[in-house]
């Protein structure tokens, strides 16, 4: 799922090619993609595009008539910028957002359609997509803990929750872990205040790196190649390659469509988590250190 670096990147390509610009016509392929029947979408064309905001994980393109197009990637949607009037004939082409010089396409990837567009009117209407979670850059350390421990969760699961953090999902979270030097499954509540202050900086550090890497691709080429695993992230999709930092191989934990990786030496004391399918198959047998593991694989 593109997360906050990855949502900047789109605005920050958009930016030049949008902005100022009209919406000459909006073509949906797919009738699962418009979630709002009112205000009609046919109510935004023919308006200029006044501003980009981001809210969450989700573009918004803001319309000189007070309208707001809101799209959520969700996890497999991507943005494309493709000549003007493009046909949509992929299966997973979406929809299209023709303007003068070009036509942005969203497609989706796979058969499930999650991607979402919402046209709402006026800011209040806006605000009510928002699912609350507060900026990391425009708070504090008191401020980023107090959310993170409204709930006593994971760190994992608080770094994740759009309610607590806006704009972090499971890649990010996972680097943001690592150079914490944090596990993903500390409670909350169980946080030493020198621990807290890693964490904050960590998120801020992280995300400003990602951010000014794919914000510098955006400006020479639209960012076509969205992905949640890249080649220099720490841990993130790097499951049995080393670590950056010790050398040991990456661990993940499995659950569902995802998995959090991280680094058993740096981050768990040398503890390897329990992985919910295969520590059920293994019971007693689960290795509970990097050593016991090594010792499995070679039987």
């Amino acid at each position: 799922m593109p997360e906050l670096p990855d949502i900047s990147a789109y605005l920050s390509a958009l930016q030049e090619r949008i902005v100022g610009q009209p919406l000459q016509r909006v073509r949906l392929n797919s009738p699962f993609l418009l979630r709002t029947a009112a205000p009609p979408l046919s109510e935004a064309v023919g308006n200029q595009v006044t501003e980009l905001r981001r809210i969450g994980k989700r573009v918004v393109i803001g319309l000189s008539n007070d309208l707001w197009l809101v799209l959520h990637l969700m996890i497999a949607g991507r943005l494309h910028w493709r000549t003007q009037g493009v046909t949509l004939k992929a299966r997973n082409s979406l929809a299209a957002f023709d303007f003068p010089d070009g036509s942005l396409v969203l497609t989706e990837a796979g058969t499930k359609r999650r991607a979402s567009l919402h046209v709402v009117k006026g800011e209040e209407a806006l605000r009510s997509l928002d699912p609350g979670g507060i900026e990391v850059f425009d708070s504090d350390l008191k401020a980023f803990i107090a959310a993170m421990t409204a709930e006593n969760r994971t760190l994992k699961r608080a770094l994740t929750d759009p309610r607590i953090l806006s704009g972090i999902g499971n890649a990010y979270s996972d680097e943001i872990l690592h150079a914490a030097r944090l596990s993903p499954i500390t409670l909350t509540s169980k946080l030493l205040p020198e621990e807290w202050e890693r964490l904050f900086a960590a998120t801020r550090e992280t995300l400003r790196v990602w951010i000014d890497r794919l914000g510098a691709e955006s400006r020479r080429a639209f960012p076509e190649k969205v992905t949640a695993f890249r080649k220099d992230m720490a841990v993130h999709g790097r499951y049995g390659q080393p670590c950056p930092r010790c050398g040991e191989p990456v661990q993940r934990i499995r659950y569902a469509d995802n998995e959090t990786n991280y680094c058993a030496k740096c981050q768990t004391g040398g503890r390897v988590l329990a992985d919910r399918a295969l520590s059920r198959l293994l019971g007693a047998d689960w290795p509970r250190t990097l050593d016991e593991l090594e010792a499995l694989k070679r039987r």
